[in-house]
Parts: structure tokens; sequence; C-alpha cells
């Protein structure tokens, strides 16, 4: 019910133009019904010796105009007026065939842009906690072949569907007053072919269900591979991802044939039955035109009658068969569009945000019983730095992402100004906290269009600060077209260090009160780290600044430094405090001192050969 539900909410604004192609294709109908009318009078009436001999509701109406054209005499000298009329006739009908089809072209057009419109609107109000779960290849195929799947049914089959009753009233009004027991066999198949196509209905939803999913998944295997490729070529995994790619593409192909096997059944036997269907009519119609029973006339029409009525009937099937389709797709999109949105509050929130935050028995888990977080405190000034150091999966990008509501904590207080953060709107809280992620990425657009795209109307004076402060202005000069340098696809052309200052300039661009900085300064050298903050420190507008590294040089200047392991809050204070802490922090930064000593010692041993070897060449010279 949800389903036809959503295609009626769909096909508002839309529904009398299907509503006009419905009755088109009614007309349409009509007039084909009336050939054969035509052509029993023209064989028994005309041409043969029998009087007019019309029953039921056409009487009337065929006796006025057989009389109004003149009658038998007038006709039989002038046969060409009968070709006339149905020359008329296939005009007519192919003239409402076409506004049929201009007509439901247009709704369905319509209507799949109105869906392809609402779930995009939809995707785009689903918290990061739903895009972070599903795949986004899956995504995509849901939001075109699903989308193409449900505009072809209501193009074409949705119509059809009007055709098929149509058909069968009138063939019962025309056919009943020639003759009711060729009507009967005429008509005998109708409900086989009926019940068979529901049957084939049922087993092909099931069918076409899992040929839809495991197209997705191949999908989500493209989309996962062509994103990954640089991954792929730098590890040599080809032969990898396309085993991969293949077992997805057998899976897909398997299921399609037995798909493609269970339309050959229901067209072979629907084939057949529609055949034993016309043969019955010809063999007692025959019988009883021999035995005088029926005119040649009413044999003819019934003839062409059975045609007509059974291969609409018989195309039931594959209305059916798009319709399992169609409610498989909409099945599909429903599942998005049952997603609940995410609420970003009032767009008119005035709050202003220095940015003091103060986190108290702060817990976290994406699923129950896997804690991320466990009870974690702290509390920072506005305008101060906090340094976050830990392993992978310490919970360091968890904690981060709690500030700007990307995920919603469930135990614990998180205040910011002393206001508590679930209160806040998320739409003003992501306009006050900044975040630059390890994995910048960029828009297939030039760069400068990147960087403006945070603030929407950006001056270039403003765009240009943004560069400096993230030091990538004098590299962006250096390029041919400057700061109209197309970045290509997810910044392909760009190095990590210049996509990473890009993304943060277009992160500085816009006035902050919070800045995370989610180990976003890991692709560039010391001495750009240093100059970035030192960049940061020096804005007018004091700025409070999360800072996530494993560099502990980039860490050593913060106000406060939290060492996060397995989620807990193993040590916090000052860099001068923490190196006199036995713990972990002391454990990294003696490593890395001892590492930077034997760099500068291997250092200054070539220094010294390369001096005593220039010394020798000199002195060499001078001998010769």
């Amino acid at each position: 019910m949800k389903k036809i539900n959503l295609l009626w909410n769909l096909m508002k604004g839309n529904r009398m133009l299907y509503v006009f192609s419905i009755l088109a294709i009614g007309i349409s109908t009509f007039l084909s019904f009336i050939w054969p009318v035509i052509l029993r009078i023209t064989i028994d009436s005309v041409i043969g010796n029998k009087p007019l001999d019309v029953m039921g509701w056409m009487k009337p109406t065929i006796e006025k105009s057989y009389n109004l054209v003149g009658g038998k005499t007038v006709l039989l000298e002038n046969l060409w007026i009968i070709v006339l009329m149905l020359i008329l006739l296939t005009a007519l009908r192919g003239i409402f065939l076409f506004f049929k089809g201009k007509w439901s072209a247009q709704a369905s057009e319509s209507i799949a842009k109105n869906l392809r419109e609402k779930l995009y609107d939809h995707l785009q109000k689903l918290p990061f906690s739903y895009h972070a779960k599903v795949k986004t290849g899956d995504l995509v195929q849901r939001c075109t072949s699903d989308v193409e799947t449900v505009r072809r049914f209501i193009s074409v089959q949705f119509v059809e569907i009007g055709r098929a009753l149509f058909m069968i009233a009138f063939a019962l009004s025309f056919m009943l007053p020639m003759s009711k027991k060729m009507t009967l066999v005429s008509m005998v198949t109708i409900p086989v072919i009926i019940t068979f196509a529901y049957v084939f209905f049922r087993k092909v939803k099931s069918a076409f269900q899992k040929s839809d999913e495991a197209e997705g998944h191949l999908s989500a295997v493209l989309q996962e591979n062509l994103t990954g490729v640089k991954v792929v070529k730098a590890f040599a995994k080809q032969s990898f991802e396309i085993d991969k790619f293949d077992k997805k593409n057998a899976t897909h192909r398997d299921l399609t044939y037995h798909l493609i096997w269970l339309l050959a059944l229901y067209w072979s036997i629907s084939d057949l039955i529609c055949f034993i269907q016309i043969g019955a009519v010809l063999i007692f119609g025959t019988y009883w035109a021999v035995q005088g029973m029926i005119s040649l006339g009413i044999l003819l029409a019934f003839s062409s009658y059975v045609g007509m009525l059974l291969w609409p009937v018989r195309q039931m099937g594959r209305v059916l068969t798009d319709m399992g389709k169609a409610f498989v797709s909409l099945g599909r999109i429903q599942e998005i569009l049952d997603e609940p949105i995410e609420d970003l509050g009032s767009a008119n929130d005035k709050l202003e945000i220095s940015g003091k935050i103060k986190f108290e028995d702060v817990s976290f888990e994406y699923e129950k019983g896997k804690s991320i977080l466990d009870n974690i405190s702290f509390e920072i000034e506005a305008g101060k730095t906090v340094a976050i150091l830990g392993p992978t999966g310490s919970g360091k990008t968890t904690l981060v992402n709690l500030l700007p509501r990307l995920y919603e904590y469930e135990k614990g207080s998180i205040k910011i100004d002393g206001i508590e953060l679930n209160t806040i709107s998320k739409k003003l809280i992501r306009k006050k906290i900044g975040i630059v992620l390890q994995n910048p990425f960029l828009f297939s657009k030039n760069i400068k269009e990147n960087i403006a795209l945070a603030k929407g109307e950006s001056t270039n004076e403003e765009i240009f600060a943004s560069a400096e402060m993230a030091h990538i202005h004098s590299g962006i000069m250096e390029f041919k077209e400057g700061y109209g340098t197309s970045v290509g696809e997810r910044g392909v052309t760009l190095s990590g260090g210049q996509k990473q200052r890009i993304a943060m300039a277009r992160t500085l661009i816009n006035d902050h009160s919070v800045l995370i900085f989610d180990d976003s300064l890991s692709a560039v050298d010391t001495e750009t780290d240093a100059a970035i903050r030192r960049s940061l420190k020096n804005q007018n507008k004091k700025v409070t600044t999360f800072i996530i590294s494993h560099r502990l040089s980039t860490l050593a200047d913060a106000d406060l430094i939290l060492v996060l392991e397995d989620g807990k809050l193993v040590q916090k204070g000052t860099h001068i405090e923490l190196i006199e802490q036995e713990g972990m922090y002391k454990r990294i930064w003696n490593i890395q001192n001892e590492l930077e000593d034997e760099l500068d010692l291997e250092y200054e041993e070539k220094i010294i050969d390369f001096e005593e070897f220039s010394k020798k060449e000199l002195a060499a010279d001078e001998r010769g």
C-alpha cells in the first residue's frame, strides 16, 4: 500500500494527463473495434444479399449511417466510400494514439524528474551516520536504474492497463450482439491467461528483486574500484579487483538469466494458449458458418476481434511483469525515503558562540555494547588550542565529530559556552564549527570554485586571504591558470598536501568560532605545518582549535593535549607536563626525538664526508 501511495503522490500535478491519455487510448480502442463491424456489413449486406442485421446499442447509429450514404446500391457501386471510411478510422485512431503517447510521456518524464529531485533532496537531508553505513554505488543505482524502471512502467504499462480493460469492455459490447456462442468461444481462455499472468507476476517479482539487488552490489563494486583506482594500481591489485568484479557480475548474470527464463516461459505458454484460442474460433466459426448458423461476415469479424482481444490481454503479463519490477524499484526507493531526515533546527538562531568547550563524562558507541568513547572529561577556554593524540581506533575522530553533531552523544554532557550542545541547532553549530578532514574531498571544479564553495558569495580578496592562511596561495599562482586551474575528479591532479591546504582554505574562508583539523596537516612538511599554525595563531579573532596529529611537533604548542587509548582519556595536560609523566606521550616523544637525532647525525656525517671529499679533490687539483 505504501508503494501505491508513493506512486499516487508522485503523480500529483500529472493525474489529468493520465486521464486524458487513458481516454485517448479508450477512443482509439473503440475505433479499432468499428473496423470489423464495417467489414462484416460490407461482406454480408453490401457484397452479399443478407439484410442489414445489427443488434444491440449499435443498431440505431449503424442503420442511420448506412441509409445516409445511400444504402446497398450506392455502396456497391462506390466501394471506395468504405475504403475511405476505413482510412479515416485508421487516421483517427493514429491521432488518438499519438496523443496517448504524448500525454503519458509528458506525465512520466515529469514524475521521474520529481522523483529524482525528491530522492536527491532527501539524501542531502539524511544524517551523516546514514551515509557512513550505506554503499554509494547502491544509492546511485537506486537513484538511476530504479527510477528509470518506475518511469518506464508509468509511461507505457500503466496506460496499457486501461487499454486492456477497454478491450474487454468493448469486445463484450460489440461481440455479444453478433453472436453469443461465438463470444463465449472467443473469450473462453481469457480467465486462464489472466490467472496465469497473475501467478507469473508473483514469481517474477521475487526474481526481479534478486536481480536488481545484484545489480546494486555490482554498481557498488564498480564505484568503489573507480574511486580507489590509485590504491589498486599502487598495490598492483588489478587481478584481485577483476576477480571480485567477475564474481558479482556472474551472480548478476545468473539471476538475470533466471529472470529471462521466467519471461521466456510466460511468453511461450501464453502464445500457446492464444493460438489455441484463435484455432478454436476458426474451427467452431467455420463449422457454424458452413452450417449456416452464422454468416461469413460474422466469422470474419470474430476472427479480427479475437486477435485484437487476445494480444492486449496477453500483454497483461508484460504489464504485471513491469509492475513487479516497478514495485520492487519503488520499494528500494521507499527504503531511502523512509529514513528519517536530520533536524537541523532553526535557520534564524542568533546565538553567539565564543568557543568555550566542556566535556563531562561523555560516552559514545556506534553499536550497542561496543564503546568508542568512555567517560571523556576535559575543559578548554575560548580561543585556546586542544591537541589530540592516540593510536588508530582510539576514538580521536569520533570525539571531534561529536562537536558539529555529526553523531549524537548518548551519555554525559558537552557544553559550549555553558549551553548543552544538543540543545543548539545543528544548522547554527555547523556554521560556527569548521572541520578539515584528513582525506579532503574536492569537487570537479577549479580551485577558486572549490575554495568559495563553503561560503557561496565570496570576493577574490576573501579567497586569496584564506589561501594565504593555508599557505597555498603562492603554489596556486605557480599554476598556468592560477585559481582557474581545474582540480579534476576528487582533486586527482593535485598532490596530497595541495589538496589538504585547498580544503583548509575552503574551511578558513568562513568565520568560525571553533576549528577542527582531523590529521589534516599530515601531507605537508613540518615547515609548512609550523607556518600554517603560526597563521592561525596570528588571526585577529581568537578561535578555539582542535588538532589531531601524530606529529608531536604539531601538538607541542597546544594549550591542552589529550591522549586517548581504547576510547579512554589516559593523559591530559600541556607538553611540558606530559613529557615529565610516564605514559604514551613521553614514549612517542622519546621515539620521535631519537629518530630526529639519528637523522641529524646521519646528515652531519654526510656533510663531513662531503667536505673531506671536496678537500681531497681540491688538493689533487693543486698538485696537478
